[in-house]
């Protein structure tokens, strides 16, 4: 916990709005989309999704393939606890929603379904999109499923897989994916071996966003390694988040934001 305060102090020392951003791409992105204060009707239906996890006291048994988790001391977990404590917090959906609807990727691939609050954001950001979420946990991944069903999100494909084995027996076919939201194993060794596996995917569209990149030293650790990557250009930090950007006609850039 300590280190987390300490880093967001940092972060917040270094961090800058869109006034300190010089580059037009990252400018149009903080204004535009990070910045935007329209009230979306799909901010009502994410809403809902929440709404419905959180009055939901089922209890699952969790099989935890990750860094392990901070708050629960028994894999034996109540789903509303889960949504209230592990899910993607309301503001930070409503900015997935919105990220997902300024680039308009047609293939999308979400390591780490948990409930499906993030998959939900991505989904209705562009109903019109190819999802295919992974989840290491069978019994966590029926209760997003079940969601997905009730709120009519059909363009998502549900893979309860092991995330590595996965993105190995990727074949070049699949390989356009144009946004990649990563929020699997919180580990330095995962993430990394995550972020080169899928280096062949990338083309000068591709938007990857990796979260909890502050969540411990190992993280920290991991996204610096993924900042200086020669094929990385941009990279934006807003502290939840670290997105990458691999577009060739941009120098070089890393950017702290607030959002």
């Amino acid at each position: 916990m300590l280190q987390q305060v300490k880093s967001y102090l940092n972060f917040l020392y270094h961090s800058k709005n869109e006034h300190g951003v010089h580059s037009p791409f990252v400018f149009d992105l903080v204004t535009k989309c990070f910045y935007d204060k329209q009230h979306y009707p799909e901010y009502k239906l994410l809403k809902n999704y929440r709404k419905a996890l959180l009055q939901n006291k089922n209890t699952i048994e969790v099989t935890d393939f990750g860094a392990g988790s901070r708050v629960f001391k028994s894999n034996t977990r109540a789903i509303n606890q889960i949504a209230k404590t592990a899910g993607i917090s309301s503001k930070r959906a409503k900015l997935l929603f919105r990220i997902t609807r300024y680039f308009q990727p047609e293939n999308i691939l979400e390591i780490g379904t948990s409930l499906g609050l993030a998959t939900a954001a991505l989904s209705l950001g562009n109903p019109k999109s190819k999802i295919t979420t992974l989840e290491g946990c069978e019994n966590t991944l029926a209760v997003a499923h079940h969601q997905f069903e009730a709120f009519d999100l059909t363009n998502i494909r549900s893979v309860a897989t092991e995330f590595s084995s996965f993105i190995k027996n990727l074949q070049p076919i699949t390989y356009n994916i144009q946004l990649i939201y990563f929020d699997g194993n919180h580990s330095k060794a995962a993430t990394l071996e995550y972020f080169e596996l899928l280096l062949p995917t990338v083309t000068n569209e591709t938007v990857w966003i990796f979260d909890d990149i502050h969540w411990s030293a190992d993280m920290e650790s991991a996204w610096e390694v993924i900042k200086h990557h020669p094929k990385v250009t941009v990279t934006i930090d807003t502290f939840q988040w670290g997105l990458v950007f691999f577009r060739k006609e941009q120098p070089k850039e890393h950017f702290v934001i607030r959002v």
